[in-house]
């Protein structure tokens, strides 16, 4: 989800969150391209209240979560509920300005960038723990080593994001034993100097995703570090001061954040509960200041209705993420792809947008969706999806040749699984039906906890589960290379060297011609090739907003920041 920004090589990149495991644009930032020495700008600063704005005296936010977040601990997360409160929580090397797009200044305040793209040096500002400590270079490389170290249990779901360091890949499998091989250094307290693998495109805006946060010293030797308030030491604009296991969480403002000053917020309450339909009525009753994506959840059914009862608090945004089902390719039948592709091909991806999403979204034939930047505008535009078609008939006729090819007269009964949520349970009764009346399917379809419908998907303790995927930054390979084999969040079981070597080729291209192709290559690889996971939908981004409530931005992915918002008297 899940998920910041600058370019290399003339690519917009911008950060989100990651993974939906859960705004469109291709805004375009050229600042530091191939430069020696290039400084970078210095960031705005969100002065809150303009003109006659008036702030409430009560600045406490109150939003709803789905689902609680599985993990506090930056190497761990990977989804959009663990996105939405660590952001409030942490802060990285840079941060996203979701106005521009672009990469701005974080917890370093400038950086240098060597003339071939591989050695970056970061500044870092005068910042602080939210326990007083000061915020040091050192502390980036702790976090980083512990994402990239093999032996954390468990690993770290977005290892790979790291591979883009010199060294990273080698010392994740074990091929490097030395840590100060991989191409991070404290040069000293306030220098960090990061050397990569290759020049990398969207480098600058990777630097404000989660897995990328610094940690404090003192989780050293704590390995339940995350697991409690009174141990959980952060460098955002907010820390936890309360958490009630299932029912609650509270985040309260960091006076010792270094931008303090811009941060008009004293709390932020976040309830925890899991029924679209209560978080509407909470909304209504004005129990809540926002209701809706990414972290909430409007019924479906409700959601043509709500945007003409409250027209001035609706808000829809298309944002780059893809709702899909992924298979388990390693359990029979599904490692037959003929199999897998009848199953794709029976779903009406219209009439489950009209009937039962109902929120405006696009259908998909394809995984990288609109809104990402290809060599030259958006990638979707230059790639069309068309990989495969809707087609019963045609079906039929390759689910009869794959279970032939299985030794099977009749695909025995499937089991579908889904984390608990009013939407993914209608959408998973509808592709049932569908699977049903068209090719005769039993399905059993299984609800499942967030924190073990997600342990279930990574151990391949599953058939067919539904996912959903939120670009971490504004570049194809967001999409593309967490299916390479052994991918933190590879959870189909899919190894296919021949596509490991066009996303490797792509990460270490500069030709952004060459890259697109190779993109499209992989994309039609795991698409219509392979079929390892059926493309329902393009996600948009569905929401109310109390007219009282300013501040709060989306970037183009559907990635929220709380941090800069504050209420107007109402």
């Amino acid at each position: 989800m899940k998920k910041s920004k600058s370019l290399l090589l003339m690519i917009a990149i911008v950060l989100v969150i990651g993974t939906v495991l859960a705004g469109c644009g291709g805004n375009k930032n050229n600042s530091g391209t191939n430069a020696a020495a290039t400084t970078a700008p210095e960031g705005s600063t969100n002065t809150g209240t303009t003109g006659d704005e008036k702030l409430a005296a009560d600045q406490t936010l109150r939003v709803n979560l789905t689902a609680e977040p599985p993990t506090f601990n930056p190497a761990q997360a990977q989804d959009s509920q663990a996105n939405t409160v660590l952001k409030t929580m942490y802060e990285g090397l840079t941060r996203m300005n979701d106005e521009t797009g672009q990469a701005e200044p974080g917890i370093a305040e400038k950086w240098d960038i060597s003339a071939d793209g591989l050695v970056y040096t970061f500044h870092l500002r005068d910042a602080q723990w939210s326990n007083g400590d000061p915020v040091e270079a050192a502390d980036f490389v702790r976090a980083w080593k512990i994402v990239l170290d093999p032996n954390t249990d468990p690993t770290a779901p977005y290892a790979y994001q790291l591979y883009y360091l010199k060294n990273g890949e080698e010392y994740y499998t074990k091929k490097v034993a030395d840590f100060n091989e991989v191409g991070v250094k404290a040069v000293d307290a306030k220098t960090l100097e990061v050397t990569l693998k290759a020049p990398t495109p969207y480098f600058l805006g990777l630097l404000s995703f989660y897995t990328y946060y610094p940690v404090h010293k003192s989780v050293e030797g704590n390995a339940k570090w995350a697991t409690s308030k009174d141990t959980m030491i952060t460098n955002g604009a907010f820390t936890l001061t309360e958490w009630t296991t299932g029912q609650s969480l509270q985040v309260s403002k960091n006076d010792k954040y270094w931008d303090a000053a811009s941060i008009k917020l004293a709390k932020i309450d976040f309830s925890l509960v899991n029924s679209g339909a209560t978080e509407l009525l909470s909304y209504k009753n004005g129990e809540l200041d926002r209701a809706g994506a990414p972290h909430g959840e409007i019924p479906q059914e409700q959601v043509p209705i709500v945007q003409k009862e409250l027209p001035n608090e609706f808000q829809r945004k298309g944002i780059a993420s893809t709702y899909y089902y992924e298979f388990n390719i390693t359990e029979k039948p599904f490692n037959n792809v003929k199999i897998r592709k009848a199953l794709a091909m029976t779903v009406n991806r219209q009439s489950l947008i009209d009937n039962v999403a109902q929120g405006g979204q696009l259908p998909a034939f394809g995984f990288v969706p609109p809104g990402i930047a290809g060599a030259d505008g958006e990638f979707r535009t230059a790639v069309k999806d068309d990989y495969f078609k809707e087609d019963i008939e045609g079906a039929k006729a390759l689910l009869k040749e794959g279970l032939a090819e299985e030794g099977l007269t009749e695909l025995p009964p499937i089991e579908l699984s889904y984390n608990t949520s009013e939407g993914h349970k209608k959408i998973a009764l509808a592709v049932a039906d569908m699977w049903k009346q068209a090719l005769g399917i039993t399905v059993n379809t299984v609800n499942q906890e967030w924190a073990v419908f997600i342990d279930n998907r990574q151990n391949l303790n599953y058939q067919i589960a539904r996912a959903g995927w939120v670009a971490d930054y504004n570049d194809p390979m967001t999409f593309l290379d967490m299916w390479v084999t052994g991918g933190g969040n590879n959870d189909t079981g899919y190894a296919n060297p021949e596509y490991d070597k066009l996303i490797n080729e792509a990460k270490t291209s500069s030709d952004l011609a060459k890259r697109q192709e190779l993109f499209a290559q992989a994309e039609k690889m795991i698409i219509q090739d392979d079929m390892i996971l059926i493309p329902f939908y393009y996600y948009t981004n569905n929401s109310l907003t109390k007219e009282y409530l300013k501040g709060v931005t989306l970037d183009f992915s559907g990635a929220i920041d709380f941090t800069r918002a504050y209420l107007l008297e109402h």
